[in-house]
């Protein structure tokens, strides 16, 4: 679709080392050279596992180590990527992008429990998928946990021949994708290009016609099987979900187990009448689903975008950071703007955000529809997959390790478990923890559990508990364990009252003589609170009036990012608390 507003721009370089599952095409005139820079480099971050030396960087990308440095500045300022030594990470902030396609897609958010059900009632994995070119992507996993498990994740990238989802959309694809296809087993046989899975061996997967009459069979019954395509062991049966309004695929379920468990008979015969049992309710729930609404209001990103390049100069790559925040104009009851929406929704010039819409869609990002665009699955590979799987440990320790060099101090994260063995009552586990380089600190490891009712973060843990739940729950005697412990239950009673109210808890001298420690809650998406983070120290470095004055405001920081990015992480993701 012509675009209107064009304003010129180099693309010099801009081919460097883009999505090598690309057809190479002449780049547009008006494609924006460091957005596809910016693209490649976090690619090659996300094929890494979401790690990269800023050298391997420089030879995966082939640009040049000014560019690479400068583009990785420019995603640290927009919190997409940690410079940590000589590493680029990425960060759960990065997944903001894939978020955008998938409540865009809004598939998940209406199917998922139905996904999650099947798994609980069949004790196996269920995915959803849906179709990218001559591959699947995953939307959605409801993984069983066990020594061997599935290792996919959301936004991995499948060879369509090798999986049981891909014949069944392969049923839908034109003459132009099926040369696509052909051409893509030419030129990568071994499946290089697609990092997920084993490259192929000579008897793995389908070829040629194998695959042609795989996809026909597909056509026929109405679901597909995968006997062991990926690799040995692995067997799936699918069955697509048509969108109602269309009867077109909207994506693919799929059941999946391994020949330990089940053979690839035993998942046709027993499970498939229960999966298309599921794909019957997911349908009519595509049936009821809410019309889309109105677009977003400016976001100011903008602006944001400006300020930066003021204050960083050059090393600031503005174009890259407007042009990825056209990406975010998507979202739910979102999926498809026009020029004017996506410009009114990231506050950009249309000059703009058309230039960066004419980059996505040469690199297969975005797709027009008349007029309107939308997302494509393949925005998912910007990071997702490696960052899908991210713990709120994980999440914690960069920022509890710069909290520990602010207020040189260590400072721990844990969660609230109960310990029936012990007969112990609620315990709180370190689960994360940054310690300062002192001669006196709290000697804790990861792992350790201590009674909640003499620690910070126990006291604010269970002050998060709604009132009727912590009435019931199992506290065990309060022991003294010191001079200075609260044991009375009327006294902790109001002890924790006083800490949900004033939002934070300040211990002194009641785990051990000697320790005080001050802890804030950290919440999820819900604003439950899931875990709490702590800064401890010996009594005779700072008074309780330092504590609050000085420590608690670096808390309350560290506490709001750490929230802020499992809020991200956790929008279609489960994120594990340990």
């Amino acid at each position: 679709m012509p675009l209107p507003d064009a304003t010129t721009a180099s693309s010099t370089d801009a081919t460097a080392s883009v999505d090598a599952t690309i057809p190479e095409a002449a780049v547009p005139a008006e494609a924006v050279a460091p957005l596809m820079r910016g693209l490649a480099v976090l690619n090659r971050l996300t094929e890494a596992n979401g790690v990269l030396s800023l050298s391997a960087l420089e030879r995966a990308t082939g640009l040049a180590r000014s560019t690479v440095d400068r583009i990785t500045a420019t995603l640290a300022r927009m919190g997409y990527v940690r410079l940590d030594g000589r590493d680029a990470v990425l960060t759960p902030r990065l997944m903001e992008l894939g978020n955008a396609y998938l409540a865009a897609l809004r598939l998940p958010a209406l199917l998922d429990a139905h996904a999650d059900a099947l798994a609980d009632e069949l004790d196996e994995s269920v995915s959803l998928a849906v179709g990218d070119r001559d591959g699947i992507r995953f939307i959605h996993q409801a993984t069983r946990r066990r020594a061997m498990s599935l290792s996919f994740r959301i936004g991995d990238l499948l060879p369509a021949e090798r999986t049981a989802p891909g014949p069944l959309f392969a049923t839908e694809w034109t003459a132009d994708d099926w040369r696509r296809w052909h051409e893509r087993r030419a030129a990568d046989p071994a499946d290089h290009g697609f990092p997920a899975v084993p490259p192929r061996t000579d008897d793995s997967g389908a070829s040629g016609a194998d695959f042609e009459a795989y996809v026909e069979q597909a056509r026929a019954d109405g679901w597909a099987l995968d006997d062991q395509l990926i690799e040995p062991g692995l067997v799936a049966v699918s069955v697509p979900v048509r969108d109602p309004r269309t009867g077109r695929v909207a994506c693919v379920a799929s059941v999946v187990s391994h020949t330990s468990r089940r053979t690839v008979t035993g998942l046709r015969d027993d499970l498939l009448p229960r999966l298309r049992s599921t794909v019957a309710a997911m349908e009519a729930e595509l049936r009821v689903r809410p019309s889309s609404g109105t677009p977003a209001s400016p976001s100011g990103l903008a602006a944001w975008t400006g300020a930066s390049k003021q204050e960083l100069g050059r090393e600031f790559v503005e174009s890259l950071a407007r042009g990825l925040t056209v990406l975010t104009a998507f979202g739910e009851s979102r999926a498809e703007l026009t020029l004017t929406e996506i410009a009114r929704a990231t506050g950009l010039a249309r000059a703009t955000a058309r230039r960066a819409l004419i980059t996505y869609e040469h690199l297969g990002y975005v797709e027009t529809h008349g007029r309107t665009f939308a997302l494509t699955p393949r925005v998912l590979s910007l990071g997702f997959p490696p960052l899908s799987r991210t713990s709120l440990p994980e999440i914690a320790a960069p920022h509890l390790a710069e909290l520990a060099g602010r207020v040189q101090e260590s400072a721990s994260l844990a969660i609230l478990s109960t310990d029936s063995g012990t007969g112990s009552g609620a315990e709180i586990q370190y689960t994360a923890r940054a310690a300062a380089r002192r001669i006196v600190s709290a000697h804790i490891t990861v792992g350790t559990r201590v009674p909640a009712y003499p620690t910070s973060m126990g006291r604010v843990l269970l002050a998060g508990i709604p009132e009727a739940e912590r009435q019931v729950r199992d506290l065990a005697p309060l022991a003294p364990l010191t001079p200075h412990t609260v044991t009375d239950p009327t006294a902790f009673a109001r002890v924790l009252t006083e800490v949900r109210e004033q939002g934070y808890a300040l211990v002194s001298e009641e785990l051990e003589e000697g320790l005080r420690s001050i802890a804030v809650p950290v919440r999820d998406r819900t604003g439950r609170v899931v875990a709490a983070v702590n800064v401890a120290m010996h009594t005779t470095r700072r008074t309780a009036e330092n504590c609050v004055t000085e420590v608690l405001p670096e808390l309350y920081g560290t506490a709001s990012r750490i929230e802020g990015e499992l809020r991200t992480a956790g929008r279609f993701t489960r994120v594990p608390l340990a």
